[in-house]
């Protein structure tokens, strides 16, 4: 398969400790255990950097052949960084709970599925994102799931119709401008999953939003893949004895990949985060592939961390207060989201608590409607 030749060195990285963002507190403890490769530092890095943190290889019984005939692809630069600083602010380090890095670090090391569970607005899908900016393994390969969602869907498209579109129609007169049909590979397209099993010389971040959603037979249907990771394209199959090899996209967009024989085969498995709201419960035989972690409610200075990576500086007073009355107001339910902070926060910087206190009151109150009932506290 094509692709660039990577020029990033692996070397020792990684900070020596986890801070969080400035302006919020040192996370919990003074030193990380030397094993654990996400350290939840807040580091923004490209695929395309001199030195990349190093990720040791996995166990032998989670490494693969890959089918390629070029050598191992080389990760694309995520574009402009631009959702990466949308999602997670200027420096989002210090937000994790220890016991959730424990379980994120063998996630990794393993190179198993990380199932994440926990109320909406913990930040579960936000995790795949900060991995993969502080490892350096480019954009995040977000693949949504609904009720509707196929197996098929997360490895690639085939616009069959299309290509039929294309295609000459018998008793039509040729003209000038006709050409010869296009070749399989302009309708075909890999998606999320399909491009994360690609055979990239550094592993790539797959998301899996929201897989309790699905119908019940996907989690089964994506067992093959995660012991195997490999799939094969029939389309291509059929024509693998008169042309072996065909470029295809990839959900990396602009990043195009060939496909040889119609197989594609990791060279290890990627770094799979799976989200889940608790609306249903997965198979045993699913579960036994994934490492499982509930994200928790984040405390106080976990959610100054948040707020100090969107807003940056170090938090006045009235913000820091504003957290700790968010804190108290939650209570021990994770009925309050995050971002319902972080929106409360950025009206207090525009001026919305210059007004009567009864008025700012009565805002932050409708910010911070109860999510479990829908109401107003």
């Amino acid at each position: 398969m094509s692709g660039t030749v990577d020029r990033a060195t692996n070397g020792a990285g990684g900070a020596e400790g986890t801070r969080g963002a400035e302006g919020a507190d040192e996370a919990d403890g003074p030193s990380v255990p030397d094993w654990w490769l996400f350290r939840d530092t807040g580091e923004h890095r490209s695929p395309q950097d001199e030195v990349l943190p190093k990720i040791p290889p996995p166990p032998t019984w989670r490494r693969f052949r890959p089918e390629s005939e070029r050598g191992p692809l080389s990760v694309p630069a995520p574009g402009d960084g631009h959702d990466t600083r949308r999602r997670l602010g200027r420096r989002r380090g210090g937000t994790l709970n220890p016991s959730v890095l424990y379980v994120v670090n063998a996630a990794i090391h393993l190179r198993r599925p990380l199932l994440v569970t926990g109320a909406p607005g913990t930040g579960k899908s936000t995790l795949a994102h900060q991995i993969a900016s502080e490892l350096g393994l480019g954009g995040v390969l977000w693949w949504p799931v609904v009720s509707r969602t196929t197996l098929r869907d997360g490895l690639y498209d085939y616009d069959a119709i299309g290509r039929v579109q294309d295609a000459p129609q018998p008793g039509r007169r040729a003209s000038a401008g006709d050409g010869p049909l296009p070749g399989i590979g302009r309708y075909l397209t890999l998606g999320p999953l399909g491009t994360a099993l690609l055979p990239w010389r550094r592993p790539r971040v797959l998301l899996v939003d929201e897989l309790d959603k699905s119908d019940v037979d996907l989690p089964n249907d994506l067992l093959h893949i995660f012991e195997e990771g490999e799939f094969r394209v029939p389309e291509l199959e059929r024509l693998a004895q008169s042309q072996r090899q065909v470029e295809v996209a990839t959900a990396d967009h602009d990043h195009r990949v060939t496909v040889t024989a119609g197989r594609v085969r990791c060279a290890e498995f990627p770094i799979v985060v799976i989200t889940s709201n608790g609306e249903r419960d997965f198979p045993p035989a699913f579960r036994r592939r994934c490492l499982e972690v509930r994200m928790p409610a984040p405390d106080g200075q976990r959610l100054a961390a948040m707020v100090a990576s969107h807003f940056g500086g170090t938090l006045d007073e009235r913000t820091r207060e504003l957290v700790r009355e968010f804190v108290e107001r939650r209570g021990d339910s994770a009925d309050l989201a995050v971002d319902q902070l972080l929106n409360t926060v950025h009206m207090l910087s525009n001026g919305a608590a210059e007004a009567d206190d009864a008025s700012w009151r009565q805002l932050r109150d409708a910010l911070w409607r109860n999510l479990s009932s829908d109401t107003s506290p």
